[in-house]
């Protein structure tokens, strides 16, 4: 009979986030029925799983928090996940970034605009006010990708930091920072230059999740599907070349590198040939084999977790996103800073936040004893760049799918408690008053709606 492996990758928690998108924001910062984020909250405690105790237990001993204020912290990074892109929308142009701060994760909103406190503050968010959007930030740090290939040894890397509001340049000389800075047309005035020894470089030939081997040995990151494939998984760029073949954390040949980008990104997809079948769980060792249910991008201070071979399953929280870093071998850019630690055997191994998948070790400085900063490469990035899907958790390796739409249900709509709507030729209960969104499908939200 034909030995069929599970492609794994390193982790999971039953927290189902995909069950709590954007919520839509009334013109006064909330709705008829509350405030935007308190409502988010209560949405997310509803649809929050009991959290896998392996999970429960790495948030306290890395971040050094109760077992309820994991909880709750989950829950809250759920929400603040869900609201986040809606503050973007509304605040437009002054909108400056949104991060969680404290224990429990409570969400704070920056705008540029004074006019708009009132906004975030009515919608159930803290509001701050600073000098600078986002959009001014990302601008300085754009000019600053380009002018990459002049960036000195010694600054090897920059971002931009939402909580500060400026764009932060680390470096061990200041002077060929500030040089650089200039050089490249950066506004000076949103760029903090700081000293710095951090010194990142990739993590390779090692194991993450599950390894594997293709000369040397690196990690699945996460298992995917693509339409005419069998499937495989997303890893570490550097980690192989397309064309280059693998084999399985057992030796037998697995697949083959089919798409691969290092540096300027540091993301790859191998396909599988039919002896694996791509799985949607991650091995988190001492915590068991998890599920992935998706991969909305986690604000700035939410807690991650990632797993290695070396390391095994460690947590910590996001610094920043849009990062530039330089490796020996050049620069990549739009990866995500993390406090979480990582050693050499955890490369391309997987990130994530509650059971959503945020990306794949790129590399990092430091290390699990005194620790250490990591990155990551996004994974919604590798998903759209190769025409991936996160594969299913369950047996079979075909993607959920939603119901074809149909009915009276339609996005954009407020409902109330007890309203009935169709979806799909079925009838569904409205459970908690609120304002629909795509995504907000009612077999897809059942904290929302019930099957009549």
């Amino acid at each position: 009979m034909l030995r069929r492996n599970v492609v794994t990758a390193g982790f999971a928690l039953a927290l189902t986030l995909a069950a709590v998108p954007a919520i839509a924001l009334a013109a006064s910062g909330g709705t008829a029925d509350g405030p935007l984020y308190t409502q988010a909250r209560s949405l997310a405690a509803a649809t929050l799983t009991p959290p896998a105790p392996g999970l429960v237990d790495a948030l306290e001993r890395d971040l050094g928090i109760t077992e309820a204020q994991a909880v709750a912290r989950l829950a809250n990074e759920t929400a603040a996940a869900g609201v986040e892109p809606e503050f973007g929308r509304r605040l437009g142009a002054a909108y400056a970034g949104a991060w969680v701060v404290g224990a429990t994760s409570t969400l704070t909103v920056a705008t540029s605009d004074a006019g708009r406190l009132a906004l975030i503050r009515d919608a159930g968010a803290t509001p701050q006010l600073v000098a600078h959007s986002l959009a001014t930030l990302e601008a300085a740090k754009a000019a600053l990708d380009r002018n990459q290939a002049a960036a000195p040894r010694s600054t090897p890397v920059w971002y931009v930091d939402i909580r500060e509001n400026s764009v932060v340049v680390l470096t061990g000389n200041p002077a060929e920072a500030k040089k650089f800075v200039r050089a490249s047309g950066a506004d000076p005035a949103v760029v903090a230059v700081r000293q710095s020894a951090e010194r990142p470089q990739p993590l390779n030939d090692v194991r993450g999740g599950d390894a594997y081997y293709m000369g040397g040995r690196c990690s699945v990151g996460f298992s995917v599907t693509k339409a005419g494939s069998q499937g495989g998984f997303v890893t570490a760029g550097h980690c192989g070349n397309v064309g280059t073949a693998t084999q399985g954390h057992n030796r037998v040949a697995q697949g083959t590198f089919r798409g691969s980008s290092f540096p300027g990104n540091d993301y790859a997809w191998v396909e599988v040939n039919t002896q694996w079948t791509p799985r949607g769980v991650v091995n988190a060792y001492g915590a068991g084999i998890l599920p992935i249910t998706g991969s909305q991008q986690q604000v700035v201070g939410a807690s991650i977790c990632r797993s290695g071979s070396t390391t095994q399953y460690r947590c910590g929280t996001i610094s920043q996103h849009n990062t530039s870093v330089t490796y020996p071998e050049g620069t990549i850019t739009g990866v995500t800073r993390t406090t979480v630690c990582a050693e050499p055997g955890d490369s391309g191994g997987p990130y994530f936040s509650g059971s959503q998948a945020q990306g794949v070790t790129s590399g990092g400085s430091g290390n699990c004893t005194s620790g250490g900063t990591t990155y990551h490469q996004p994974v919604n990035e590798i998903l759209s760049a190769y025409g991936l899907t996160l594969a299913g958790s369950g047996t079979d390796p075909t993607p959920t799918v939603t119901q074809s739409p149909g009915g009276t249900w339609a996005p954009n709509t407020n409902y109330t408690v007890g309203a009935q709507v169709t979806y799909g030729g079925v009838t569904y209960r409205c459970l908690q008053a609120h304002r629909s969104l795509t995504g907000w499908e009612p077999p897809n939200v059942p904290a929302l709606w019930q099957r009549v």
